[in-house]
């Protein structure tokens, strides 16, 4: 940004008539003719020094004497001198502070590594060319399990996927799981005895809190940068396209960059809250996490089973909201999920469900869109029950639903 200084210089010209007294406010002084008499008049010098001593005396007697005099006898205490100043103490010192920052850092570190792929692109003018990219990810079995984003790996489709370890290794991995809709991917390495992060609870952050990054904007040149700040907000929903949007992210004003992604949010205790997907490019201070709640359930199976399995409904659905808004449709709802076809023999094909049909909750827990409403799937394994409640023609009804494993393509 430049600043220019432009010089500006008055001209005047005071043009008079031959024994006319000029006007005085093209000059310093007055004329003699109306001067006041110099013996009568206080310099302005000693106005201000007369002025600054009375001020200087001023704040002495209104910070140290009234106080004293004033309050408790003749009016009361102010709340300010009412405390205790020991207790003061003691809050500020179990409160959170940036001083607790070094020892979740210390802690939560060794568990952070870097992603690096490169995918395999086609182009009609260039023919094929190979990409690069670079992530985070975070250890969460010492057998080599690592969460990171959906998008760091390229929705599953990259030729190579490399991750740098604390102590310097780079090993190759495989993804194992990945779904583009929750942003959440899973990937493995062959190792063992590795550190492993500590998995908090995102259902009881609060607003307000301290939250601290860890990851590799820019590229590994930064590599296990530590930002911190605080938790801005609690279920954001941000745009994708005019489409899709992710829901439910937790905000936070600790600095997060391409790179970032995939890497730990962390509480004041090192546990991970939430993990690093987006930011606002036009902001500042506007970065997102998905809930590490979401990717627990996925994370637990892979770590019990060393895979996981995904239950199906067997619709093709949209969210109403999308349906009213993009293809023209009528809907006399704005919120749920509007079912365009049913696949034949589909768990909910044999509960009973309609095309037409608008599901708005599962097991009681409100459905809004259609990504709430896979999300809500993943807390489910095969074999569990469900009631779905849907709107069938302004009617509402319960469908019991017994899920299964989603077919393999």
């Amino acid at each position: 940004m430049e600043f220019k200084h432009d010089d500006f210089q008055d001209k005047m010209e005071v043009h008079e008539e031959k024994g006319a007294i000029p006007s005085s406010k093209y000059y310093i002084d007055p004329p003699k003719s109306i001067r006041y008499k110099e013996k009568r008049k206080i310099s302005f010098f000693t106005m201000c020094i007369i002025a600054i001593i009375s001020a200087m005396i001023g704040g002495i007697i209104m910070a140290y004497i009234a106080p004293t005099f004033l309050y408790g006898k003749y009016m009361p205490y102010p709340e300010i001198y009412k405390r205790n100043t020991k207790a003061d103490i003691e809050i500020i010192t179990k409160g959170e502070n940036i001083s607790i920052v070094p020892t979740v850092v210390k802690k939560a570190m060794p568990s952070v590594v870097g992603i690096t792929t490169v995918t395999v692109e086609r182009d009609f003018f260039f023919g094929v060319h190979r990409g690069q990219g670079v992530g985070t990810g975070v250890i969460v079995d010492h057998r080599g399990y690592i969460l990171t984003n959906s998008h760091v790996v390229s929705d599953g489709k990259t030729e190579e996927v490399k991750v740098l370890l604390y102590d310097g290794r780079d090993l190759k991995a495989d993804v194992l799981w990945n779904d583009p809709t929750l942003d959440l991917a899973i990937v493995k390495i062959l190792a063992k005895d590795l550190p492993v992060a500590t998995l908090g609870d995102s259902e009881n952050i609060e607003v307000g809190q301290l939250s601290i990054a860890i990851g590799n904007p820019l590229g590994l040149e930064f590599e296990r940068t530590v930002t911190a700040g605080i938790i801005s907000g609690l279920e954001r929903n941000i745009e994708i396209n005019q489409f899709e949007r992710i829901e439910g992210l937790i905000q936070t004003d600790a600095s997060i960059n391409p790179g970032n992604s995939g890497g730990p949010l962390l509480n004041n205790k090192g546990e991970v809250i939430g993990i690093n997907t987006a930011k606002i490019q036009t902001g500042e201070g506007l970065g997102f996490a998905i809930p590490i709640n979401i990717a627990k359930p996925i994370v637990d199976e892979f770590i019990e089973k060393g895979q996981f399995t995904k239950v199906y409904l067997g619709i093709h659905g949209i969210s109403v909201e999308a349906y009213n808004q993009y293809y023209g449709g009528n809907l006399k709802r704005d919120e749920g999920v509007f079912v365009e076809r049913v696949i034949p023999n589909s768990p909910v094909n044999k509960a009973g469900m309609k095309p037409e049909d608008i599901i708005i909750s599962i097991d009681d827990q409100k459905i809004n869109t259609m990504r709430q409403l896979i999300t809500q799937l993943y807390k489910y394994r095969p074999g569990n029950k469900v009631t779905i409640k849907v709107i069938r023609k302004d009617q509402e009804m319960n469908l019991k639903v017994s899920l299964e494993a989603k077919p393999k393509n």
